[in-house]
């Protein structure tokens, strides 16, 4: 049903019993504000159906003789996969108007190249949750620590140098990113081993809950401090499902991955820093500003927009 239809189903109803009460199809379509054909057609259909012939129905034909052939089809989505060709050039190929090409992907649901996974040609399938808490993302992010006097990325390679020689190894960030409002936590929590996972993942269900967050289940990769039976006992012990990515596909954990680059491009190497304690000590001021003002394209606001209990929401 269109946005301006004058009859929604219920109205379709009342309709058709004005005529049944003796209305005639004229004076009950003028009451309506229909015309004398559309109260017709409904009352036809009430007499046929009863009140299920009423309810709106799909304006998709029963059959298209013209619809490309489903071997067609399958060439079409064979040579998207395999040579991540658009349109034009598919058309060119099999001899076919470009326009029947995009019909075929999009009816595919390949009429995007982002939707798929460049080495396989195979459909990235986008995880969809409907509540904060749904689905949490876990991931950890190696940085190389910067040296007193600042890192070679922002004086230069010759400014640098001398300090890149006193390099001071790495510093690891790890991460939790809710998928459904992408709301973020990130702390300085040292390597990817177990204990290190641990402690990290009660923190984050502590942050979490500050929020009114319950998180019932947690994505991550296959690094040893998550494939551990500590990991597993302590999720156990949360309540938390905890699922692994499938080996080397990191897509999979996106929304973290995303976050990641992120944290790169706005906080990591935004700036100067004099030193990596002086980079650590503004983690917290991104953390807020990303998730309570920096605008998220997918969710249409910041993070914060999507959590329930938050001060001037919903409760």
């Amino acid at each position: 049903m269109h946005a301006n239809a004058p009859l929604t189903p219920e109205g379709r109803l009342r309709l058709c019993r004005r005529i049944q009460s003796g209305w005639s199809i004229t004076a009950t379509a003028e009451s309506m504000n229909v015309s004398r054909q559309t109260a017709s057609k409904w009352w036809g259909r009430f007499v046929r159906e009863g009140t299920s012939g009423l309810r709106d129905r799909s304006s998709r034909p029963r059959r298209s003789p013209g619809r490309t052939s489903p071997d067609l089809e399958q060439r079409v989505l064979d040579l998207r996969a395999k040579r991540k060709l658009g349109p034009a050039r598919i058309g060119g190929i099999l001899g076919i108007p470009a326009s029947t090409v995009r019909r075929v992907l999009v009816r595919g649901q390949v009429n995007r190249l982002r939707w798929m996974d460049r080495p396989s040609g195979r459909v990235v399938r986008r995880i969809r949750t409907t509540r904060p808490g749904e689905l949490v993302h876990i991931d950890v992010k190696r940085l190389a620590a910067i040296p007193p006097g600042g890192g070679h990325r922002m004086l230069g390679p010759v400014l640098g140098k001398p300090h890149k020689r006193r390099g001071t190894g790495y510093t690891h960030v790890h991460s939790a990113v809710d998928a459904y409002s992408r709301l973020a936590y990130s702390e300085f929590a040292g390597p990817e081993n177990t204990p290190n996972c641990v402690a990290f993942l009660e923190r984050a269900v502590a942050f979490f809950a500050g929020y009114g967050i319950a998180i019932a289940r947690i994505l991550s990769d296959n690094g040893n401090g998550y494939r551990s039976r500590l990991w597993a006992a302590r999720c156990a012990e949360l309540g938390i499902r905890h699922t692994r990515t499938r080996p080397y596909r990191p897509a999979t954990n996106g929304k973290v991955e995303r976050y990641n680059r992120t944290l790169l491009d706005e906080w990591a190497y935004v700036r100067f820093y004099g030193s990596e304690a002086q980079r650590a000590g503004t983690l917290d001021g991104f953390l807020h500003a990303y998730n309570h003002h920096r605008y998220h394209t997918a969710i249409g606001g910041p993070p914060v927009s999507r959590v329930n209990n938050v001060s001037g929401h919903h409760t």
